[in-house]
Parts: structure tokens; C-alpha cells; sequence
């Protein structure tokens, strides 16, 4: 069961989201088709986020650089599919600039945190995930009743359900936390405390928006659902409110 989509439309376009997908597409591109596996894995050593480097005060480049890699394609897309459903909406509220400094600033206390949990491990981290999973967090505090379509496939069958967005965040969250503390942090896998790091990150970086849209009040103003009529999608076409533009 994964998100595929949110009833949420923004009312700019999220130039910056955009920008973000295909610099992660294009990255990938230059290493990811040419690459073996051998050079592959000295490339991850060299750009991505080792923190056994990062104790020995080198490698710092790492932090930032990180976030633009992935070790395949279907690490690639489902990260790109998770910032394309939720990113648009945090951009709109905070503003083309005010997202970038905020999607970098998640990514750093991702690292942070992955960091903290195995300071002398040896592994690389990639992945934009920790960046993302920030995008997340501040989404579930401006947007907890959003619908969010997610699809469950059970063998052969498939179907889409729209689920509110403060119960498909709040569940991925606790996976990370709860695969974070069985898995031990110094192996190779998914860096779960980097995504936990990301989310909180992201929650608390988005307190200053939630408060300028009235915090409380804008939650019951709303009901929790976005100020704005949400997205009505239906076999075969989507009626999708214009909202206006701020």
C-alpha cells in the first residue's frame, strides 16, 4: 500500500518541486546508465553521506550531496512520486524560496540524525528521502484531513483508497521509528532514522507557516482539510478546482 496522488491542487506552479525531480532524474542519469557496480559503490563513498567521514572532519560535502543521489531506479521513483504528491502544496504556502532553504534544511537534519545513531559507520548514505520525508512532516501539520489516494494491491487485484493524509503519514512514521529500532544502524539498508530525522524536521520547520495561516484557528476554520475545495476524481477524468493565486 503507497500514496499515488492527494486531492490537494496549489494555486502557483511549484517551480522549485519541479526543479528539484529533475535535478535528482538528471543526477541519476549521469552515473546511475554508465557506472558498474564496483565503480558505483566508490562513487557513493566519495559524494554521498558517510559518517565515519563526517567524525574524522572530512567528507563534509557529503551532507548536501546526499540528497541528489539514489542507489537504483525504484529508489529514484518512489522518492520522486512521494515529493511530486506532497511538495507542491508545502511550496505554495511557503513560497518558491522559503521551500528550497526548507527542503535543504530537512535533508541536513536527516543526516544528522542517521549520523548521531552511528557515528563511525562505514556505510554511505544516498537518497533524498530524508529531504522528503520533511516535506511530509510539514504537510501532515497544514494538511491532516487531506485525502490522499493510496493503492493496496492484494496479488492480482488492485484498488485505490482516498485516505486522510494524518493517517497515511502518521503510519509511515511510525514504521520508520519502529524499523529503526530493530534494525541495527551501523548495517547497509534503508536509513530509517534519517527519515524520522527528515519528518520531525519538517514538522517543527513548518510551525512558523502553520502559526501565519492562524495555527489553531486555521485548523478548525478547515477542519483539518486544506482551505481550498480539494481535488473530486473520478473514473476517467478528474474535476480539479482552480484555486486562486496568492
Amino acid at each position: 500500500m503507497f500514496p499515488i496522488r492527494d486531492h490537494n491542487p496549489s494555486g502557483r506552479t511549484a517551480i522549485v518541486t519541479y526543479l528539484l525531480i529533475a535535478i535528482n532524474v538528471g543526477v541519476f542519469l549521469s552515473y546511475g546508465m554508465s557506472l558498474p557496480e564496483p565503480q558505483l559503490t566508490y562513487f557513493f563513498y566519495d559524494w554521498g553521506m558517510v559518517p565515519r567521514y563526517i567524525s574524522e572532519g572530512i567528507g563534509l560535502h557529503g551532507l548536501i550531496t546526499h540528497m541528489f543521489l539514489h542507489g537504483g531506479w525504484m529508489h529514484l521513483l518512489g522518492n520522486m512520486l512521494f515529493l511530486f504528491i506532497f511538495g507542491d502544496n508545502m511550496e505554495d504556502e511557503m513560497g518558491h524560496f522559503g521551500f528550497a532553504v526548507f527542503y535543504l534544511l530537512c535533508g541536513f537534519a536527516a543526516a544528522g540524525l542517521q549520523y548521531a545513531a552511528a557515528p563511525w559507520s562505514e556505510v554511505p548514505m544516498v537518497g533524498a528521502s530524508g529531504a522528503i520525508a520533511g516535506v511530509m512532516g510539514g504537510y501532515l501539520l497544514l494538511f491532516p484531513r487531506a485525502k490522499v489516494d493510496v493503492l493496496l494491491i492484494i496479488v492480482i487485484f488492485f484498488r485505490i483508497f482516498p485516505i486522510p493524509a494524518w493517517i497515511v503519514l502518521g503510519v509511515w512514521f511510525g514504521l520508520q521509528l519502529f524499523n529503526g529500532a530493530i534494525t541495527p544502524t551501523d548495517g547497509g539498508g534503508v536509513a530509517y532514522w534519517a527519515h524520522a530525522g527528515g519528518f520531525v524536521a519538517g514538522l517543527v520547520l513548518t510551525v512558523k507557516t502553520w502559526l501565519r495561516l492562524g495555527g489553531p484557528a486555521y485548523w478548525a476554520r478547515n477542519q483539518g482539510h486544506p482551505p481550498h475545495p480539494e481535488t473530486d476524481y473520478k473514473i476517467g477524468r478528474s474535476s480539479i478546482p482552480k484555486v486562486p493565486r496568492r
